[in-house]
Order: C-alpha cells, then structure tokens, then sequence
C-alpha cells in the first residue's frame, strides 16, 4: 500500500473528545514495513512524532500540532500457537479493542472479557495497561512488536520489560516516545476461571440468573454494564475514564472513613488503599455538571464529555475545577488519565 504523507491535516475526527487541531505532518500507517520506511528514510528525523490509535486517551490542545501525527491503523489478527495450558492469540496495533476481545472469545480463547467495550485500539492497550473489573491487560499480556525509533528496528517487548503497573507502563515513563508497538500478543489461559469480584459485574450476573457464566456471557455482562453507565460516543464525546482510581495510604482511608464509613474501596497488594474516583467526584459535586461547552457525565461522573464546540483548554479547565473540588472535600489528588497533547 502506497505512503501517503500530508501536511497541515485536521484531527478532529481522529481523537474521541471531538477536539479540534490540525497535525503539522500526517500520515496513516498500515503496516510495519510503512513504518520502518519512514524512519529509515529519516522522514522522523529531528521531529516530533505523536501516536494516534482510536483517539480514545488524547487531550489535544487545539492549534497546529508541531508534529508528525502517525495514526497506526495496522491490521490483524490470528492464533499463534496453542501450548498445553494456553492459547497464543496476536493483533495488529490498529485492530478495534474491543473488536478483537470478540474476535478471541468467538473462537473459543478466553481471559479478555472483563476488558470488553473499553475503546480504543490493541496497539494503545499496553500503553495504558487498560484494566477493568478485576483484570489489566497485564494479566494476559505475552509480549509486543514495536519499532524502536532510536534503532530503526524491529523489537520485541516481554511483559517484565513493559514495566505494567496501574494504568502505567514502561511507554509512559522513561521509554515515553521511543516505541511505537505495531503489535501484540496475549497468553489465554485454557485454566479459565471468571473474575467477578468487583459488585457492578456480580450484580448483573445474578439479574441474568447466571450461577456459572460462560466467557461470552461475562463479556455480554460487561458490555450491558458499561453501556448503561457511560455515555455513547456517537452522541456524546468523551474519553472513557478522564482520572485514575487514586490510591491513599492506609492511614489517610481510616481518617476519611469515619465521616465516610461507607467510602468504596479496594485493598491493594502494597498496603495501599485505591478509591473510586467516580464515587470521589460525586461526592464533590460534579456528577452531570458543566462548565462551559463541557461537563461529567450525568451517567457516570468519571466521564468528561464535550457538550458541543469544546477546545482542549475547555476540558482542562473542567478537570483543574475537578480535581481541586476531590482535594478540597478528600485531600485526595486525582490524576487524569488521557495524554494533553
């Protein structure tokens, strides 16, 4: 496929909040090899390169983006191999999340479905280390195929080198801008068992009159779950989760559980304490209200939305008043998830 490069291309439809920007250079990346034309080439060279998948986690500030926007639309995906004990499943980078978590239980591959409707592409995924309900793209990480800017080659990625921890990973911290993964392949336990320790999904499988769910039927449940409580992007554009769950020390929950006994919370590993950021911002008061052209989700207050005509300062302004309101009622940061671009 030929490599068309263009100049001074709008974004607008490339990024889910419906923000406008223009990219200073584009172009869309179909495959590896497309890729590896271009650093070879030194099209990057001396530039700034910004990565675009499903748009899903971006802020863009509005402007023209000094930068070489390469939106990775690689395609794929297919069994690599079955092992005693697992299934190894890989995709291309620009494969639809949530469409691929489909593709593997279809076949009869489990271990994704609790991460199902999350938007986005495979290729984001590890970026983030997207996680809901009681399972991170950790879980079921094997490893990743990325070119590695610095090199002009191929890598490939295990999941110790990732460096995944909550909503973290190594291509967010010290690795920020090197990779750009054109690939992914997950382990998907023959040994399955379903997770539904968190309520929201053991609810519905109770009202679904479920004792045993299926994979499919678990992912069924999620998709119905996150279709009730988050808003619809063609109707209403967002980011998914716009903060992370904060995590509080163990003496700072015990001072907020006595005017708050019935704060919701999950006892993490370390000691720590991570807190529901939706409960969090409810609570302060900004579930379902605006400032200006944007505001939290009425339906689930975790989600910032664009009401119509809003720029990126919009949207960090309402997040500053956000997480100013959390500080001041909890004493707890809030930290936001998408990428200001």
């Amino acid at each position: 496929m030929h490599l068309a490069v263009f100049e001074d291309t709008p974004l607008n439809d490339l990024n889910t909040l419906r923000l406008p920007a223009r990219a200073k250079r584009y172009a869309e990346i179909h495959s590896a090899e497309q890729l590896l034309k271009l650093v070879r080439r030194g099209d990057l060279d001396g530039q700034r390169v910004v990565v675009l998948g499903g748009g899903s986690n971006v802020v863009l500030r509005g402007g023209v983006l000094d930068a070489f926007v390469l939106h990775i639309s690689i395609p794929g995906r297919s069994l690599v191999s079955e092992l005693d004990d697992a299934w190894i499943v890989r995709a291309g980078a620009g494969e639809n999340w949530h469409e691929f978590v489909r593709f593997t239980l279809e076949h009869g591959w489990p271990g994704l479905e609790n991460l199902s409707l999350i938007p986005g592409t495979v290729g984001a995924a590890p970026i983030q280390n997207i996680g809901a309900y009681g399972v991170e793209l950790a879980d079921r990480f094997l490893a990743l195929e990325a070119v590695d800017l610095r090199s002009g080659q191929i890598v490939s990625l295990d999941k110790k080198t990732c460096q995944f921890a909550y909503r973290d990973s190594l291509f967010k911290q010290q690795a920020a801008g090197r990779f750009i993964i054109t690939a992914v392949s997950f382990r998907l336990p023959k040994q399955w068992q379903a997770v539904t320790g968190y309520a929201d999904v053991a609810n519905e499988i109770k009202l679904r009159g479920l004792t045993e769910p299926t994979p499919m039927e678990l992912s069924d449940a999620v998709v119905n779950i996150r279709s009730r409580k988050l808003p619809d992007l063609a109707l209403q554009p967002n980011a998914g989760s716009f903060f992370k769950n904060p995590v509080v020390s163990a003496a700072h929950f015990a001072t907020l559980t006595t005017t708050w006994p019935n704060l919701p919370h999950h006892p993490q590993n370390d000691g720590g304490i991570k807190l529901a950021a939706a409960w969090l911002i409810e609570q302060a008061g900004w579930r379902g209200r605006s400032l200006g052209p944007t505001g939290m989700s009425e339906k689930q207050s975790l989600v910032l939305v664009n009401h119509g005509g809003a720029t990126g300062e919009d949207v960090l302004k309402l997040a500053d008043s956000v997480c100013a309101a959390v500080l001041d009622k909890f004493g707890v940061t809030l930290e936001q998830e998408p990428v200001v671009l």
